[in-house]
């Protein structure tokens, strides 16, 4: 797959279809990829022609379209049109029971959930959550995480992570550093973890170590006192590079969690502006509001070349699905799940 130069920035659309406005100014600006929300969600044969219109009409053939598709209380795509996935805390539960038995299920709920994103044309999943829940933490994590245990999360992780890339679609590892111990939704304020630094190495990061050769990362909207006392992983040198890439040693993209939320302050051109200098390959802006996305893009710089060769190797890493038979794969993770839900 050639090198290309994009936007380093993900869009969200506005609606079911692309409007003229929206398909001129993508063609325009070429930015690395889109993201979809129920918002752009009426069935699957209207999803598949918003996804080739994005990819096939908009002047960027290497774009990739991302979305969060977890299971549980995350999920853009539902019922009845798609099933319903269980929440990642059933694969901890079933783990800590059988640690073979609970990431086959991981990996076969990702196989599944990459089956029906390949179909659409979805090439990358916001998923796996590596977070560790906190005890007395704020619920925005919750069982959307595996567990407790940086063992069983790690374990899930790598299998949900093979279970996406069997099936032809690019993990996205999330939220780095680590968002089990905020206090606070991001998307409502900005939280300040002051564990200690040694606490967090020993646990909190020890999940994203682990995985840390996967294509992609999202960052989290979080200050770690203990590293920066003043500003969030995703607009905090200090966090990017000497924590996510230097201990952590993640590799791949790194994109910022959405610049919209209210844990950052500023202009949105401030932000993604601040994103991109701390060292975020890619900025996320969800809204779909396109003079929103406009302010974004003009605060940007182009990529540098090291962004340059990350895309470059998270998109070759993408693969034709091996071949699967839905019926038994679904019928395998459904048996596993019922040891822990009876």
């Amino acid at each position: 797959m050639s090198q290309y130069i994009p936007l380093p920035a993900i869009f969200g659309v506005a609606g079911h279809v692309l409007n003229d406005e929206e398909r001129a100014y993508f063609c325009d600006v070429k930015p690395f990829g889109y993201i979809l929300f129920a918002r752009n969600v009426d069935g699957p044969e209207q999803v598949k022609a918003l996804v080739a219109d994005l990819l096939t009409n908009c002047g960027t053939d290497n774009a990739v379209v991302f979305i969060d598709q977890e299971g549980g209380r995350v999920a853009r795509l539902r019922p009845p049109a798609w099933e319903a996935y269980p929440p990642a805390a059933i694969f901890g539960e079933l783990s800590e029971q059988d640690r073979v038995k609970g990431a086959r299920a991981a990996y076969l709920n990702a196989r599944l959930i990459a089956d029906d994103l390949y179909s659409l044309g979805i090439r990358a999943d916001c998923l796996p959550v590596l977070d560790l829940p906190a005890r007395g933490a704020h619920d925005i994590i919750g069982d959307r995480a595996f567990n407790t245990d940086p063992f069983i999360v790690s374990n899930l992780g790598q299998a949900v992570c093979d279970g996406l890339m069997d099936g032809g679609v690019l993990p996205v590892i999330k939220h780095i550093p680590g968002h089990g111990r905020a206090m606070a939704d991001s998307h409502e304020s900005l939280t300040v973890v002051d564990a200690e630094p040694a606490l967090l190495r020993y646990r909190d990061f020890a999940t994203f170590k682990a995985l840390a050769d996967k294509p992609f990362a999202m960052t989290a909207h979080i200050v770690y006192a203990g590293f920066d006392d003043r500003q969030p992983a995703t607009t905090s040198p200090r966090m990017i590079h000497n924590v996510i890439r230097d201990e952590i040693g993640f590799s791949g993209v790194l994109m910022s969690d959405d610049l919209d939320m209210k844990a950052l302050k500023g202009t949105l051109g401030r932000r993604a502006k601040a994103s991109q200098q701390a060292g975020c390959d890619l900025v996320l802006h969800c809204s779909g509001d396109l003079d929103a996305m406009k302010e974004v893009a003009d605060a940007l710089e182009p990529p540098s070349e090291i962004s340059c060769e990350r895309f470059a190797l998270a998109l070759n890493s993408l693969s034709t699905p091996m071949p699967m038979d839905r019926a038994i794969v679904k019928a395998e993770r459904d048996a596993l799940i019922r040891e822990v839900t009876g």
